[in-house]
């Protein structure tokens, strides 16, 4: 798409009723609070609007995890400054799944980190909305998350289940990034079609209170 001479790349999931992100977590009801039928009653002839009603956990579809989702001083949603989420520098490590699931902080030497979003793309979306998508999936380690805090990143995103090995009950990767306020976006999609070239990355939230995750329209503009 393009926007001002600009390029935008969608890089999060549609959110569907009945739509499972995280096996446990219930799914997303998407309906109408009033329906266009119904709201005829309220308006001149020809005249109809449609008010949606939603129902999910904020961990659906594509979304953004703020410290507060870890932390309960951490900052959520509303304390975390705008351009936290816009515009951000940004570049993309491929780190093919088909190779390795574990993400090691030696994919990330050599690069220049500071200030950046990192998105790590593995293909693991392929997966997506499919019963292979909760097993196994690609995941950094902790070694990897505390080069990345030391190199000064100020966001990381992958197009994997989770950010962390969900095979265990411990979860190193969201407590080093969030513990340094360094957000996180998982369930990104499309990672394969961004450029070798500089670009910016976006994943804005609503600005709720007392809320640490939620959904996002990630998108790259370059």
């Amino acid at each position: 798409m393009k926007n001002n001479q600009h390029t935008l790349l969608d890089l999060s999931h549609t959110i569907d009723n009945g739509l499972i992100t995280y096996k446990g977590l219930p799914a997303p009801i998407i309906c109408d609070y009033l329906s266009r039928e119904d709201s005829k009653q309220n308006y001149e002839a020809g005249t109809q609007f449609q008010i949606g009603k939603i129902e999910m956990v904020t961990n659906t579809g594509t979304y953004i995890d703020c410290p507060f989702h870890r932390f309960d001083d951490g900052k959520d949603l509303s304390q975390v400054g705008l351009e936290r989420f816009v515009d951000l520098d940004a570049l993309v490590v491929h780190i093919p799944f088909i190779e390795t699931i574990e993400i090691t902080e030696d994919f990330f030497k050599g690069l220049d980190l500071s200030n950046k979003a990192v998105l790590i793309h593995t293909g693991w979306d392929v997966f997506w909305n499919t019963d292979a998508y909760f097993e196994n999936n690609p995941y950094v380690t902790k070694g990897a998350a505390e080069y990345l805090k030391e190199a000064g990143v100020t966001l990381v995103g992958i197009d994997s289940h989770n950010i962390d090995d969900t095979r265990g009950n411990k979860r190193p990767v969201h407590t080093t990034l969030l513990g340094a306020e360094i957000l996180i976006v998982e369930h990104l999609c499309q990672l394969n079609l961004l450029p070798n070239i500089p670009f910016k990355f976006s994943a804005v939230p609503p600005k709720f209170r007392g809320v640490g995750t939620f959904p996002v329209r990630a998108y790259a503009k370059f």
